[in-house]
């Protein structure tokens, strides 16, 4: 895969298909990586819009595990960090305006970009979205403590485990409900088209995707289950393809049109 470098971050990314752009995040949490849309998602959002006229970009996440892309630990700045990556990887391919898939993680990522960058995403998909859970306030943060920062920490002598916790606080504790990233009134005067799926496993909460579409005033839900059996998968990515389709710019189209003619 490619590098994108600035200053100390560098990061691994990948490009498939042409044509209008996508931005694929992936999930796993900060073990974020495009190797993981083969092996822990119902889908490989890349490969499927990759054939469907879209330029897909994703790339692994700043100091995920298993990737190949690395920076400091921001440690004031957690989510910020991340989409400063997301728009500076969009800014190295000479990409300005994009619609964004985002999975698990992808949710808060996406809000964040949106709210950074407003001019710039042209619509965008959540996919089984992670969210606040009061029941389970802390889960993320206990979970990265147990699962991604020892192994992040051991592999980076310059970070240390009081670091990590100081990391993790801030991105999940300073802001401890919805998004995390955004506020409701954010979600409720956004007027770029939202499509939503919701999912309801402890990370990823059916009520937090459920508000998001309520919330939001240009926003569409795909049915619900939608991964509970393999023969539903297909029916929702073919809800994404047309959402997606749907809401890219009328004069990409049109080139892409007169490009296959």
């Amino acid at each position: 895969m490619p590098t994108y470098e600035r200053g100390k971050v560098r990061i691994h990314y990948e490009e498939m298909g042409s044509g209008y752009p996508l931005m694929v995040i992936p999930g796993g949490g900060l073990n974020s990586t495009i190797a993981g849309l083969d092996t822990s998602h119902p889908f490989n959002a890349m490969k499927e819009f990759a054939k469907d006229g879209f330029r897909c970009v994703g790339a692994d996440l700043r100091n995920a595990n298993a990737g190949q892309s690395s920076g400091p630990l921001e440690i004031d700045r957690p989510w910020d960090s991340f989409t400063d990556d997301h728009i500076g990887l969009m800014d190295h391919l000479g990409i300005d305006k994009f619609m964004v898939l985002g999975f698990c993680i992808g949710q808060p990522f996406i809000w964040n970009l949106i709210k950074r960058a407003p001019n710039r995403v042209v619509a965008a998909v959540l996919t089984q979205p992670s969210g606040h859970r009061p029941e389970l306030p802390d889960q993320f943060y206990q979970n990265n403590m147990n699962n991604w920062g020892p192994a992040f920490a051991a592999r980076r002598p310059d970070v240390t485990m009081d670091q990590v916790s100081q990391f993790l606080a801030k991105m999940y504790r300073a802001n401890p409900d919805f998004v995390f990233t955004v506020s409701r009134d954010f979600v409720r005067n956004c007027q770029i088209p939202i499509m939503v799926l919701p999912d309801d496993i402890p990370p990823h909460p059916y009520a937090v995707a459920m508000e998001v579409a309520m919330l939001a005033p240009n926003s569409q839900v795909s049915m619900y289950p939608w991964k509970d059996t393999p023969e539903k998968i297909p029916l929702a990515v073919r809800h994404i393809r047309t959402f997606l389709k749907a809401n890219r710019p009328a004069t990409a189209a049109m080139e892409q049109r007169a490009a296959a003619d």
